[in-house]
């Protein structure tokens, strides 16, 4: 009997629950004791969603990001924090936001401007997680609370649940140490304290334990490997069951490794790694279990099912028991619920299943395996005809599309002239001042932003309402910077809805959701759209909008467009062609969106990809034929203008370092990158490599409410001009401003332009 479970389920609840609950909190419109008996509340309705399961996660739910949870679990605080008193939570929110309720934060100054944690990409997802901290004197200290208490909730509404935790060697490699020590040195200072974690467990009745190690899936060198084997034989004495857990990708050379690890169990991600199903099945020994990871975690399409039980019955006979079976990864990453998308295309809506329909299909392949297929007959007919109707339909693949990538010339990604030679004839057109300023393209999306686009698309506010709207805080934005003193304005976006949807819902090619909601990091919850058949532009996107501002000033607006990579990567994209192939036909058409603003007049054109690197896959080997195609497709879209149209990129909250020389061959004039939370580090790729165009490495932390100050500003554009000529630095913020108020951006952008002022005087 194959035994059914799940690596984890959405936080953030159908309706974004969570999200609304948090941003009470923080506002202080809200209790601590409300957000915490929202949280209990989701948690009772996701088990119960998962019920049908025969082992369900608990630990999976957060307050704010999984891996910081951990790093309260092992007591790893950063030692600025420490010294507050009061709720756990609210030090909890500090380390993760820099602030945790105005009400909690009021009794002192100090915590106004508190150092958020640093924040990155989870592998290549766009899930971010906040950083864990080290030092040489890094101590731990178990507080198993959080879990004690899911446990708790769990056995009282009869769930027979699976704890997740982050595995130990896993938790060290997601981190940074600070002074520069060798964090596998805390291995041995680490190590009591999950067993300690695995002991309270124990004691709790627990009987099998999920240990998350995705580290696995990517190269390790022998000290990392070395430090596996180290850990889970000393973990080995436990009185839980260990099931180690690995996901997007392929064990690979790690394989043998993770297979002889003295746990009672792995798992692997078999939509990513089917090639090492057959070498661990040779490789485990009889007591072991295999899980399998049959269901996408991270897409949203059907699963072809009875292709899957195609291969997976024979495994079934040879396991039994042994045999577990769930989604890839945690389904975190996909919506929850498909039965609430009334307004979705109804032929498109056949082809997809969300979080609950996809343990759904996770049931029917249980019943499959352990009763026949016979037994659920019906049901996989019904799956057979909708896997089959999607791969037919007409919307799917377009001849003249694909004659169009048939007929490209490698010409497309190549500027008429070199950096330096544009540069000049930029310069002289633009006129801009050492350390020119500006913002990386949106401003705050108010409650009247977003009522009106509420209205407007439930057709109670008429198209010329909307417009009038729309312009009217277009023009607001125009003003603040303005009076702000920015070098290079920007409209502001307020007509955007997403940097991706607002695009999507524009191209041919791509459907969309009502509450399809992901969570990206904390309360920010992102949306993505539907890529299901090949695209096209019917028409322009943001002329109009961006026409508009520049008539309402003598300074030069920027045209703001979202790259090709980016809008691949945070889509569900169409998993029946090469992704390469996607990218290009996004190219094209975000090619036509630049020539058109180039030929309204805009002279700065700002194309984001903010999402490049969390594309590379999990293994550099694999890295240079990912960046020839998604740095081609950026360049095939930037690079038709004439060389005085000064083309930006940008990026955000992800390593950069180790691909700067592939970021360099985007040839954009100007990149700006994040770089406040991690105080500058990203620049230390600029030691060794010799960068040759214009960079603005981003000053301004807004994933934060707090305001940074002007000697804060100075001192991080000092650090960039000890690596940068001044003359090629721009001073900007680290993202776009959509996420704050206009009451944290007003004195925060002040002070940047003082800032720039002052790096102008002192030059």
């Amino acid at each position: 009997m194959a035994i059914t479970h799940n690596l984890g389920f959405p936080r953030i609840g159908a309706k974004r629950e969570l999200k609304f609950a948090l941003e009470n909190y923080w506002m202080g419109q809200s209790s601590r004791n409300e957000l915490k008996t929202l949280g209990a509340q989701l948690r009772r309705r996701h088990w119960n969603d998962q019920a049908m399961l025969d082992l369900v996660p608990a630990g999976d739910f957060s307050f704010y990001d999984g891996v910081l949870d951990m790093s309260f679990t092992l007591g790893n605080l950063p030692d600025r924090v420490r010294g507050f008193n009061g709720d756990s939570l609210d030090n909890y929110f500090r380390v993760a936001r820099g602030r945790s309720a105005q009400s909690s934060d009021a009794h002192t100054a100090t915590c106004y401007g508190l150092h958020a944690g640093e924040m990155t990409k989870w592998f290549d997802t766009n899930y971010h997680y906040i950083v864990p901290e080290f030092t040489a004197e890094t101590a731990f200290k178990l507080d198993a609370s959080r879990l004690i208490e899911q446990l708790s909730e769990a056995k009282a509404q009869g769930i027979t649940v699976k704890p997740v935790i982050v595995g130990p060697v896993t938790y060290l490699w997601l981190g940074k140490a600070k002074d520069g020590s060798n964090r596998l040195d805390l291995l041995p200072r680490l190590l009591p304290v999950y067993a300690e974690l695995l002991q309270t467990l124990a004691d709790q009745g627990v009987e099998w334990v999920q240990i998350d190690e995705p580290v696995l899936v990517t190269e390790l060198n022998a000290d990392w490997q070395h430090a596996f084997n180290a850990a889970y034989h000393d973990l080995k004495a436990a009185r839980v069951k260990l099931l180690l857990v690995t996901y997007f990708g392929a064990l690979q050379d790690n394989l043998y490794l993770a297979a002889n690890l003295p746990v009672a169990g792995i798992h692997i991600d078999a939509i990513h790694a089917r090639s090492d199903v057959q070498p661990l099945l040779n490789l485990l020994p009889a007591h072991k279990v295999l899980s399998l990871g049959v269901i996408n975690g991270r897409n949203i399409w059907k699963t072809d099912l009875n292709a899957v039980l195609d291969w997976l019955e024979p495994i079934a006979q040879r396991m039994g028991e042994r045999l577990w079976i769930s989604p890839s990864c945690s389904l975190l990453h996909v919506p929850v619920d498909l039965a609430g998308e009334h307004k979705l295309d109804t032929e498109i809506k056949s082809w997809l299943a969300f979080a609950l329909q996809k343990l759904d299909e996770l049931k029917l392949l249980a019943i499959a395996l352990n009763k026949g297929r016979e037994a659920v007959r019906a049901e996989l007919i019904a799956n057979a005809a909708a896997v089959a109707a999607r791969s037919a339909s007409p919307r799917v693949n377009k001849r003249d599309v694909k004659a169009a990538l048939a007929g490209l010339d490698a010409s497309l990604g190549k500027r008429k002239s070199a950096y330096a030679a544009r540069a000049k004839k930029q310069s002289s057109l633009l006129k801009l001042p050492v350390f020119p300023t500006t913002t990386i393209g949106s401003f705050p999306q108010t409650a009247e932003i977003r009522h009106a686009r509420s209205e407007f698309k439930a057709g109670r506010l008429a198209d010329t309402a909307y417009r009038r709207a729309m312009q009217e805080e277009i023009a607001r934005s125009v003003r603040e910077q303005e009076a702000l003193g920015l070098d290079v304005l920007v409209h502001g976006e307020a007509e955007r809805n997403d940097m991706v949807e607002y695009f999507g819902e524009q191209l041919d090619g791509y459907a969309f959701s009502q509450f399809g909601w992901v969570q990206s990091y904390g309360s920010r919850c992102v949306k993505p759209p539907i890529l299901f058949g090949d695209i096209t532009r019917q028409k322009a996107m943001t002329v109009e909008w961006t026409k508009y501002a520049q008539s309402l000033t003598q300074k030069p607006m920027k045209g703001m467009l979202t790259g090709p990579v980016t809008i691949l990567n945070w889509s569900f994209v169409r998993d029946d062609q090469p992704r390469s192939v996607s990218c290009m036909q996004l190219a094209l058409a975000m090619r036509q969106e630049v020539l058109d603003l180039e030929k309204a007049g805009v002279r700065i054109i700002q194309i984001d990809e903010a999402a490049l690197r969390e594309g590379l896959p999990l293994r550099k080997s694999q890295w240079q034929e990912y960046l020839g195609w998604a740095v081609e497709s950026f360049r095939i879209t930037a690079n038709g203008v004439a060389d005085e149209t000064q083309i930006h990129t940008h990026m955000c909250y992800s390593e950069f370092n180790d691909i700067i020389a592939s970021i360099a061959d985007m040839d954009a004039d100007v990149i700006t990158i994040e770089t406040s939370r991690s105080d500058m580090e990203l620049l230390d790729a600029f030691d060794n490599f010799n960068y040759p165009n214009e960079i603005g490495p981003g000053v301004y932390d807004i994933h934060s409410p707090n305001v940074p100050t002007q000697e804060d500003i100075v001192e991080l554009m000092k650090k960039a001009a000890q690596r940068i000529p001044r003359e090629r630095l721009w001073v900007n913020p680290d993202c776009g401003l959509k996420t704050r108020q206009w009451g944290e951006v007003i004195p925060a952008l002040r002070n940047m332009v003082d800032a720039a002022k002052t790096l102008r005087a002192s030059s």
